[in-house]
């Protein structure tokens, strides 16, 4: 990218041009073309907008375009291959978590929560629970029942 950045620098400054002049005829922010002549790719978040600045930034200085975002995308193949995958896929996991947390569903859409289990069991402890309680309420009722009818059986 340094390269590249150092093209795109001594080219304009040969052709005698400012910085003010090329934003103003090419549209693009003073801090953005330098941020390019310096390489700094990180100030950059979509990686396609910058692309397309350099693109246009080498058409005006009247450079061979195709060459120069050639040498941009080896330049970002040698970059990107030396990212690590677990952090490429974390990366990945991360983006899609954010993209269903941000994304409005309809009950027939939604995603299924993986947590059906945990309702599945607190079901069947509820039901342990009811059957328990209704033995315990109807040996309850037999036995009072039964003193019931000792007691009226006496006092006849």
């Amino acid at each position: 990218m340094e390269d590249i950045a150092e093209l795109l620098k001594e080219t304009r400054e040969e052709a005698g041009i400012d910085l003010e002049e090329v934003s103003k005829d090419l549209n693009i922010d003073v801090l953005m073309l330098t941020n390019i002549e310096d390489g700094k790719i990180g100030a950059f978040k979509d990686i396609f907008v910058l692309k397309d600045y350099i693109s246009n930034y080498a058409k005006y200085l009247g450079l061979n375009c195709d060459k120069v975002i050639n040498d941009f995308n080896e330049y970002l193949f040698e970059y990107t291959s030396k990212i690590p995958v677990a952090q490429i896929e974390k990366e990945i996991q991360q983006s899609q978590k954010e993209d269903i947390e941000n994304k409005v569903f309809s009950p027939y859409t939604k995603p299924k929560v993986k947590n059906q289990k945990n309702i599945y069991v607190m079901i069947y402890i509820l039901v342990f629970i009811l059957v328990i309680l209704a033995i315990f309420w109807s040996i309850n009722k037999i036995t009072i029942e039964k003193q019931n009818a000792s007691i009226i059986s006496y006092r006849k």
